[in-house]
């Protein structure tokens, strides 16, 4: 009995300084690792390299059962770490820095975690870490590695709070818990007011890593983009449209209008470009389609748009050369509507100075074109239709060949491709034709933008990619004003017509999609790309408008924030009781169990074997059997089995059985016979 006394005398340590167990270590070390692994590829090389070295040297040590290292090593590799950021970046201020610097000190913390309450740190740094994922990229991918960050971070302090958890039981709580908190959340993703612009993003940071054209053309700078298969942007049209879309050849998405020539690279020139009089337009508004589009990010001003553009979206300018632009840089997805008319030309009576600017050529350069040229207008006179034709016809008489990979061109870059190596992408076709004609004497200037698009199927959105990149020429007739003239349609009409794969020579390079034998790959990423588009349109795109569109058929009249406000609260207070009530329901057996087992609790403790605050039952029933005699051999398979009993209604969920076995239980402890000292 003395024994028992000593033992129902023990105090429990405090939980804060109880050295961490090795599953609550490896626990926060795995929850670490995922939660860092999405952010590596933001970060320096060498901080990547550092911050897994940390890792692999604390689990380690963890795995050894050996010392952690003393704390001014950990100082000292914190501050040669914190000075490798600030010489990297130049700052220690911004996104980039803020989480390089969080991902050093995170893996640092892990170096010095002895006990739970450093468990509690790494925990909470695990949840802010794991949100720095949508700083970078907002997609579906980004959202499910953020859950999977959460959740194992979640588990992890689970873990800290009981250590006897298996991982399964302790992913799956903590899955349970998110499932729980999902009604919440999704009253306040709906509710909740909505502010202007990205709810994750910084202001002027994090548009580096954005694709898309140039404000100019060189020899090479768009088969290059053809390379990437990231969307541009989305069209749905409209109307007699709906789910479909206009044949191939029609389809010019307008971008940057190139006017400007230095003998090597072709640029916007704006000097003689001014803003489109609305009555310039107006009488193509007969012939029209209208349509939708959906433009990702690409820190320019240029919207884009089929030819001709009739309308003007919001905060937006379109000017005499029919390019289409926004007041400021496009950082975030855009949505605008726009009415086209398509294949129509414009421009019969523009101005002297534009027509000059659409002759100018630079001196000294390619002048076996220029002689060609001339000879071409001594031959046909005045007749510019003609001439434009026998360039045209000079294309696909001469061999040339439409190809991705063309060879290097020197200074005369147009006399090196006309005449020599005759091999080029669709800036090469454009460009020389546009030389050839201003050095006729015919206006003439290089469009950029995209060809064609790719429906899919599972939603009838129109795709265009950045391999759908594209540059043609304009030139201007004094009765018919600027006309598009495509010189890649000469030499390669199955680009126009149906899209580039099909277009290219056989052994040219292309991306992995566009292989035949990958089709089903092909048909995979159509409703995976559906997919995205939903995400995008309803979860990121779900600003101000979207909201106040939702609510108002949802049956809210005007809703503004004190309404939305008021709304929200009512129904969150609503679940907040569903949830207290369904709790108590919950409750019901471990309440009556409870009361049981403190009624056995009284008894043993009679016997000097009273139950400490901080045991559990499993661990006082242990306890309780180790300091019984030998002859209670009967009263320790009684506890045993109404320690049994007790946890699996207390901890699991209630099932059609629970009744039953707390009766069982209320039996035995009634029964519960104490034996005599």
């Amino acid at each position: 009995m003395h024994k028992a006394k000593e033992a129902g005398q023990q105090q429990r340590p405090s939980s804060v300084a109880a050295p961490l167990a090795a599953r609550q270590s490896f626990w926060l070390l795995g929850a670490s690792f995922v939660c860092c692994a999405p952010l590596l590829a933001h970060l320096p090389t060498w901080l990547v390299a550092l911050s897994l070295l940390l890792m692999f040297w604390y689990g380690n040590l963890q795995w050894r059962h050996a010392a952690l290292p003393a704390r001014r090593i950990v100082l000292l590799l914190a501050l040669a770490g914190v000075s490798g950021i600030g010489l990297h970046f130049h700052t220690l201020f911004g996104r980039d820095p803020g989480v390089a610097m969080l991902t050093l000190l995170f893996a640092l913390k892990l170096l010095e975690m002895r006990t739970p309450r450093d468990g509690f740190t790494i925990v909470l740094l695990g949840y802010f870490l794991a949100l720095t994922q949508f700083f970078y990229a907002q997609s579906i991918v980004s959202a499910l590695l953020m859950l999977a960050g959460v959740v194992l971070t979640t588990a992890a302090l689970i873990s800290l709070n009981h250590a006897q958890q298996t991982p399964v039981r302790a992913v799956r709580l903590a899955g349970l818990m998110l499932l729980q908190s999902l009604p919440f959340m999704l009253l306040l993703f709906v509710l909740f007011p909505r502010v202007q612009g990205p709810l994750w993003g910084l202001p002027g940071d994090a548009y580096s890593g954005l694709t898309g054209l140039s404000d100019n053309m060189a020899p090479g700078s768009i088969s290059q983009l053809t390379q990437s298969d990231a969307i541009a942007f989305r069209a749905k049209f409209s109307g007699a449209l709906e789910g479909r879309a206009p044949r191939q050849e029609l389809l010019y998405w307008r971008g940057p209008v190139l006017s400007q020539f230095d003998g090597r690279t072709w640029h916007i020139g704006r000097s003689v470009v001014s803003r489109l009089r609305e009555n310039a337009i107006a009488t193509f508004r007969d012939i029209s389609v209208e349509y939708m589009v959906t433009l990702e990010p690409h820190d320019k001003n240029w919207l884009f748009a089929l030819e001709l553009p009739l309308t003007t979206p919001p905060d937006s300018q379109l000017y005499s050369d029919y390019q289409l632009l926004a007041k400021s840089p496009v950082r975030t997805r855009l949505r605008y509507t726009m009415v086209s008319a398509i294949g129509i030309g414009a421009g019969i009576n523009d101005s002297p100075a534009t027509l000059r600017a659409a002759l100018q050529l630079p001196p000294d350069f390619n002048p076996r074109s220029r002689a060609l040229a001339a000879t071409w207008r001594n031959e046909i006179g005045n007749n510019d239709v003609a001439l434009v034709q026998r360039m045209l016809d000079h294309i696909r008489r001469e061999n040339f060949v439409y190809t991705l990979t063309p060879p290097l061109l020197g200074k005369n870059s147009i006399d090196e491709f006309l005449f020599d190596s005759r091999r080029g992408f669709c800036e090469h076709y454009a460009a020389s034709f546009v030389f050839m004609m201003r050095a006729a004497g015919i206006p003439a200037r290089v469009v950029t933008g995209y060809q064609g698009g790719e429906l899919n199927p599972v939603d009838g959105i129109l795709i265009v990619r950045q391999s759908d990149a594209h540059a043609w020429a304009e030139v201007w007739f004094k009765a018919r004003g600027w006309q598009r003239i495509d010189p890649t349609a000469a030499v390669a009409p199955s680009r126009i017509e149906r899209n580039l794969a099909v277009a290219l020579p056989a052994g040219e390079p292309r991306p992995l999609l566009m292989l035949p034998q990958y089709r089903w790959l092909h048909d995979m990423r159509f409703r995976w790309e559906a997919l995205a588009n939903v995400w995008n349109q309803w979860i990121i795109g779900y600003n101000p408008q979207r909201q106040r569109d939702l609510l108002t058929s949802l049956g809210m009249r005007a809703p503004d924030w004190q309404q939305m406000t008021t709304v929200l609260v009512t129904l969150c207070s609503i679940l907040l009781l569903a949830f207290s009530v369904w709790a108590m329901h919950q409750r019901r057996y471990e309440d009556s169990a409870l009361r049981a087992w403190n009624l056995l609790s009284r008894k043993l403790g009679r016997l000097g074997l009273s139950r400490q605050p901080w045991e559990g039952p499993q661990h006082y029933a242990n306890r309780v059997c180790a300091n019984l005699p030998e002859t209670a051999a009967v009263q320790v398979e009684e506890i045993r089995a109404i320690t049994a009993l007790y946890i699996r209604l207390r901890y699991a969920p209630a099932d059609a059985a629970s009744t039953q076995r707390l009766r069982e239980m209320k039996q035995r402890i009634a029964h519960f016979s104490q034996f005599k000292s």
